[in-house]
């Protein structure tokens, strides 16, 4: 089914803090979380035809614990919006160090 720009949906705090801790338990001591400014996201989502953006999980070297989340534009067809000099984000920044005060969602 072609996408709308209406795909997803809000969940609450409580799930959301499970889904963490689970992560932080399977994954001891790795990144927790990826942050990208606004501009970036903006430009991504200011591409004409542009429905949302896709996340792909990676990673910086095979065999490395450190991960990686791209994101790139996709379109009403599902397709990623990678032609044309479409927009390819990376290198946010990393939680831990970067994660601001203790919560819920990081501790």
């Amino acid at each position: 089914m072609p996408f709308n720009g209406t795909e997803g949906s809000a969940i609450d705090i409580t799930t959301a803090a499970d889904y963490t801790a689970n992560y932080r338990l399977e994954y001891p001591g790795s990144v927790q979380a990826i942050f990208m400014g606004k501009d970036i996201l903006n430009a991504i989502l200011a591409q004409e035809g542009c429905m949302g953006i896709r996340v792909y999980f990676g990673k910086a070297a095979a065999g490395s614990s450190d991960f990686e989340l791209v994101f790139v534009g996709a379109d009403a067809n599902e397709n990623d919006m990678i032609n044309n000099g479409g927009i390819v984000a990376d290198d946010g920044k990393k939680c831990p160090p970067e994660c601001g005060s203790m919560n819920s969602l990081n501790s």
